[in-house]
């Protein structure tokens, strides 16, 4: 194929690069290959991640369509953490600043190898956001292909998926089934290859990844086990040489205006809250800043029209059958940016008028028109107040309308393991608010997720009357009155520090509001006698700690 000088001319091109070929030749090439322009697949394949372990596969399309194209294909890997398995106890510490390494890793292998585009194969909750800030930074000529969603579990005639399993850990508990129940929803919940089945956050970021223009559409909510998604690999290699053709990069295509598509999208399905760190994150390495004050404003304009797992009944393979993304995308396309341009070379709009609606029936059950929505606003709510003067974040579309307005007592724990021993041992009243502190990204450090905790209070039956809040954050599969992100965090002295038990906690998601029940004397007297617990840190999260921003900024690296 005709292209114009490329990076990987400075590995392979004149007599002074002889060297360079002949390491080329000792893995196989012929001058053929070398000649191609040399496109990176990079792959978060393993066999400790059921969002990966078929990634392989995939991988080996992708790299069959860079054939057809042109190219020539070199694979490498990048870590993967999963969150559920490092769910509950240390390892949750290292979850979100692997995104951080991951992004570092790929900047240094690209770099260094000079590869003239990049395919990237990714899946899960921290991978697929690293991958996306590599690609802004390196700022060549990029696609993404996402793993796509596991099948939806299923127990006798019930669907269920790995938050089903969480939340039977608090019915146990609760009495209210038996261990071999419990034990049954286990074999069942997760039956195979691919994200976790709901609108969790590796789902969530596959939905941003399409919406942001990233990946082809129909991509994130291709089944993992789903042929379509090995051909939507092989198409992305081929198109990806179309891109290096046009020259086209992620940051010509991750503009401000796709950013806000994305967050509109997230607000119509109702996505995870972890999309308020990801893309902030990602729009930084593009040279652009999201405020959480811009999810809120988005969120007041975009209806929620979906009812996906954790927040409602429908599952990831419901919402590709009614026509993925791009039906969503098409159900709001009157407040979208749709000029914006994205990998397939077109504009939103130009992709939107080739789209075609397989089951209308589908398409009309679980995707809701923007005049009959299930929430007249958008699935996340910033709240402020002087619990968290630079914001907070809640998933409002999956609350109980019971509990958008809640006023109750404080329970405070300076950690999530003492929370959720306290959880687990009865100890939460109804009427209660649960405070976890020193979970931030500093604090934590790692602003580890709380899915056991906001789990076990689901299916102990409390979600109805307990709050929860905290420094650090949820996963995608949380649901109830969990607010997160609270910034400035306590380890950084914020009035979340100051908190006591029984403190009067109150929370009015409609009119955005978070605040106890002291005055700001009061507050500033306690933090002054405030100090911060003593940290003993070693290797990368003494680093981090050094490094890291606060929530309300994305937890990037400063």
């Amino acid at each position: 194929m005709e292209t114009s000088k490329m990076n990987s001319d400075k590995t392979k091109k004149g007599v002074e690069r002889a060297g360079h070929r002949s390491l080329m030749k000792a893995m196989g090439l012929v001058d053929e290959e070398i000649a191609r322009p040399f496109i990176g697949v990079v792959n978060s394949w393993n066999t400790f991640v059921p969002g990966h372990i078929h990634l392989n596969r995939l991988a080996e399309s992708a790299k069959e369509g860079i054939l057809l194209a042109g190219g020539m294909p070199f694979e490498f890997n990048t870590i993967a953490i999963c969150d559920g398995i490092a769910m509950g106890h240390e390892g949750m510490h290292y979850s979100l600043p692997s995104r951080e390494v991951i992004a570092d890793s790929i900047e240094l292998q690209v770099r260094a190898q000079q590869m003239d585009a990049l395919l990237f194969v990714s899946s899960c909750d921290k991978i697929l956001p690293g991958q996306l800030m590599a690609a802004a930074r390196v700022n060549v000529p990029s696609i993404f292909v996402t793993g796509g969603p596991m099948q939806t579990g299923c127990c006798g005639d019930q669907g269920i998926d790995l938050s089903t399993v969480f939340e039977a850990v608090g019915k146990y508990k609760a009495g209210k089934i038996t261990e071999k129940e419990l034990s049954q929803l286990e074999e069942c919940a997760c039956p195979g290859a691919g994200s976790c089945s709901g609108l969790f956050t590796a789902n969530t970021m596959a939905c941003m990844t399409e919406g942001l223009g990233m990946s082809l559409p129909g991509c994130a909510t291709a089944l993992a086990t789903d042929a379509k998604k090995q051909r939507i690999a092989k198409k992305s290699g081929m198109q990806l040489l179309k891109l290096v053709e046009k020259d086209l990069k992620p940051r010509d295509i991750m503009t401000m205006q796709a950013f806000e598509n994305a967050i509109r999208l997230d607000m119509a399905i109702g996505g995870s809250t972890n999309t308020c760190l990801h893309l902030p994150a990602i729009a930084h390495e593009c040279g652009l800043t999201i405020t959480l004050d811009l999810f809120d404003r988005m969120s007041r304009e975009t209806p929620h029209l979906t009812s996906l797992r954790p927040g409602g009944t429908d599952s990831m393979s419901d919402l590709d059958a009614a026509g993925g993304v791009q039906a969503v995308l098409e159900k709001i396309k009157s407040k979208l940016n749709n000029k914006a341009q994205t990998v397939t070379g077109k504009t939103v709009s130009e992709n939107l008028k080739e789209l075609k609606i397989i089951n209308p029936v589908k398409n009309k059950e679980v995707i809701r028109d923007t005049n009959n929505p299930y929430h007249k606003e958008g699935g996340i709510a910033v709240l402020k107040g002087n619990i968290a003067p630079n914001g907070a974040v809640v998933k409002q579309s999956a609350v109980d309308p019971k509990m958008l307005k809640h006023t109750g007592l404080a329970r405070v724990y300076d950690s999530e393991d003492a929370a959720n021993a306290a959880i687990m041992d009865g100890k939460i009243k109804r009427g209660d608010v649960i405070v976890i502190r020193y979970e931030g990204p500093k604090g934590g450090p790692g602003m580890r997720e709380m899915l056991q905790g906001t789990s076990a209070v689901e299916g102990m039956g409390l979600s109805d009357s307990v709050a929860l809040l905290t420094d650090g954050r949820f996963s995608g599969g949380t649901r109830g009155a969990c607010v997160g992100h609270i910034s400035p965090e306590a380890a950084e002295g914020g009035p979340i520090a100051a908190l006591r038990d029984g403190d009067i906690i109150e929370i009015d998601v409609p009119a955005r509001k978070l605040n106890v029940k002291l005055s700001d004397q009061e507050i500033n007297k306690r933090l002054k006698d405030w100090k911060k617990p003593e940290q003993k840190l070693s290797g990368y999260l003494a680093r981090y700690v050094r490094l890291v921003s606060s929530a309300d900024k994305g937890a990037i690296l400063e």
